[in-house]
C-alpha cells in the first residue's frame, strides 16, 4: 500500500529555450514602481536611453512617460521624471528570470499541465537613482514628514460612537487585580493555629497540593510553605507527586488508632 501525503510533488517541464538571453535586473524607486503598477497594461511608462561615449562605460538613463506622471492623486507631490542608472556586473552569481504559467482550462480532456520558463540569465544589476533636484527633494521632505508623524492620534468625537465603546480595564484584567488584593490582604494568624489547621486537614487525608491547604487555611503561600516544611515532607516522585504529606512523626491518623486499640485487647486477651 503507498501512502500519499497531501502536498504531492508534481514534475514539471522546463523550457530552456531562451536560457542563453541576456537580462538586467533593474531596481526602481519605491514611487515608479507604486505609478507602474496604477498604469494600464497599455500604457507607455518610460523611456530608456543607453550612450556609450568613446572610451567610456555606457551610460544608461531613464525619463518617466508623461502618461505616469499624471496618474499622481490629489494632494500628492509630483516625482521625478529624470533618471540615471548605475550599471554593474554580476560575477560570482548565477541569477536568472523564470516565469509560471498556470493553465486556465482544468475541465479539459487532457488536462493543461503548469509551465515553466527561464527567460533569460542576468548579466547586468543596474539601481535607478533619480536626480537631487527641487522636485526630488520636495518629495523627499513630504516622505520624511510622513515618517515622523505619530502613528496614533488623539481624536475628539462630537457624537456617541455606538460601533465601539472604549472600556477602562478588561473583565480579566479586574479578576485578576481583585484576587491578588485579596491575597495581600490575608493577615498571618499565629503559627500554632495554622498548625492546627494543618494537622486537622491530615487528619481527613493523607496528602495535599499547595493550592488546597491555601483555601483551608486562608495563609499567604510564602508563610505557608515555612510552617509546611517544619512538619511536612514534599513529593517529588509519582504517584504522589508535588502533594505534601506530614513527616513521620506528626503522624496521627484515626485506623492507626483504631488498629492499634484492637490489637492492645489481643494482646490482654
Amino acid at each position: 500500500m503507498e501512502i500519499m501525503s497531501k502536498e504531492t510533488h508534481m514534475d514539471r517541464d522546463l523550457d530552456l529555450s531562451n536560457a542563453n538571453r541576456g537580462v538586467w535586473l533593474v531596481k526602481v524607486p519605491k514611487y515608479v514602481s507604486e505609478r507602474w503598477e496604477k498604469a494600464p497594461g497599455d500604457m507607455e511608462v518610460g523611456k530608456l536611453k543607453i550612450a556609450k561615449p568613446v572610451g567610456q562605460k555606457a551610460q544608461v538613463s531613464l525619463t518617466l512617460s508623461s502618461a505616469i506622471l499624471n496618474l499622481n492623486e490629489p494632494g500628492q507631490e509630483s516625482i521625478p521624471k529624470d533618471h540615471r542608472l548605475d550599471v554593474s556586473t554580476v560575477t560570482q552569481q548565477t541569477l536568472g528570470v523564470f516565469s509560471h504559467v498556470i493553465p486556465v482550462n482544468t475541465d479539459a480532456v487532457i488536462p493543461e499541465t503548469e509551465k515553466l520558463y527561464m527567460e533569460g540569465k542576468i548579466v547586468q544589476k543596474l539601481e535607478c537613482r533619480p536626480y537631487a533636484d527641487n522636485c526630488y527633494m520636495k518629495l523627499k521632505l513630504e516622505s520624511i514628514r510622513k515618517a515622523s508623524l505619530p502613528a496614533r492620534q488623539v481624536k475628539q468625537l462630537d457624537r456617541v460612537v455606538q460601533t465601539y465603546k472604549p472600556v477602562s480595564d478588561h473583565k480579566n484584567n479586574i479578576e485578576y487585580m481583585e484576587r491578588k488584593k485579596a491575597e495581600g490582604k490575608k493577615a498571618r494568624d499565629d503559627k500554632d493555629a495554622v498548625l492546627e489547621m494543618l494537622f486537622a486537614a491530615f487528619e481527613k487525608h493523607q496528602y495535599y497540593n499547595i493550592k488546597d491547604l491555601v483555601k483551608i487555611t486562608k495563609q499567604p503561600i510564602t508563610y505557608l510553605k515555612e510552617i509546611l516544611k517544619e512538619v511536612c515532607n514534599y513529593n517529588l516522585k509519582n504517584p504522589h507527586k508535588n502533594m505534601w504529606e506530614l513527616k513521620p512523626e506528626y503522624r496521627h491518623y484515626k485506623q492507626e488508632e483504631e488498629s492499634d486499640t484492637k490489637k492492645n485487647d489481643s494482646d490482654d486477651d
